[in-house]
């Protein structure tokens, strides 16, 4: 690919965006193309991409037998949380699997779910995951008041991570670096019924019916003047991508918010550049 003319295509894109915008993007067969960057390095608030370490976390402690994934856990009113999801609007005392945790906190982003699983996993559990991605951390829970929140999130720390860290952190999943293969299947799974695909997915090929015609395995996040998107996407040259925006004005939680249309034009712009003629 040529990827000058790569870079002068994504700058043009860009140039009426008012925040700043990350972008990773790595072959997952060696030596397929370079690894494309484009504020790859810069720190951008992680929003709910920061359930994929998690869900990774879990899955490596099932494989170690601390975890098991039929588990039931009750859902308390105290569990509950606003933003993404679906659980804090059902009643207390529904007994969910672990599984049913981690599927409805990447299918749904539910928040509640993702709380849950961190109270599950361990903080610091994760965090020691996270460690092979420097510029990531799990700050605390999300969505928390401000009297349950901790002295970090009170003086306003958030979650973090950054393109790069993530591109490699799908990577590496696919590789099966971080889960042994049948855990590194039900995590793929799992992230394939994701059901935001506004970003990634949203402009690559579709069949007649309209369906993604391309496997889009992906994790969404949105937070105020944030949006972002990591996916493994498995084309005919297949790649591991994140999106990452901070400092938009569109503040609407919609479909059509600029900084998801954005990057779903750069998502196709990845496409059109990698993919054979």
């Amino acid at each position: 690919m040529n990827q000058t003319l790569f870079y002068a295509q994504l700058e043009q894109t860009l140039r009426t965006f008012e925040g700043l915008f990350g972008l990773c993007v790595r072959p997952l067969e060696e030596g397929a193309f370079p690894t494309l960057e484009w504020n790859a390095n810069e720190s951008f608030p992680a929003a709910s991409t920061i359930k994929v370490p998690i869900l990774i976390e879990a899955l490596s402690q099932v494989e170690k037998g601390v975890l098991e994934l039929s588990e039931r856990y009750p859902l308390e009113d105290s569990d509950k949380v606003g933003g993404a999801g679906i659980l804090h609007e059902l009643e207390p005392g529904l007994n969910l699997s672990l599984r049913d945790w981690l599927t409805l906190m990447i299918v749904l982003s539910d928040n509640t779910a993702t709380n849950k699983v961190i109270e599950i996993v361990g903080q610091d559990r994760i965090n020691a995951l996270l460690e092979r991605y420097p510029s990531t951390e799990l700050v605390g829970k999300l969505q928390l008041p401000p009297e349950r929140q901790n002295e970090r999130q009170r003086r306003g720390e958030r979650n973090w991570t950054n393109p790069r860290d993530l591109a490699r952190m799908m990577f590496e999943l696919h590789t099966g670096l971080l889960l042994e293969p049948e855990m590194t299947a039900l995590a793929l799974n799992i992230l394939e019924k994701q059901q935001y695909k506004d970003m990634v997915g949203r402009s690559l090929p579709r069949d007649s019916s309209g369906e993604l015609a391309v496997q889009v395995l992906s994790k969404s996040g949105e937070i105020s003047g944030t949006r972002n998107d990591v996916a493994l996407v498995y084309g005919p040259v297949p790649y591991s991508i994140a999106l990452m925006t901070k400092g938009g004005e569109d503040l609407r939680e919609h479909p059509e918010n600029g900084m998801v249309l954005l990057g779903a034009r750069v998502s196709r712009l990845v496409w059109d550049k990698l993919q054979p003629l």
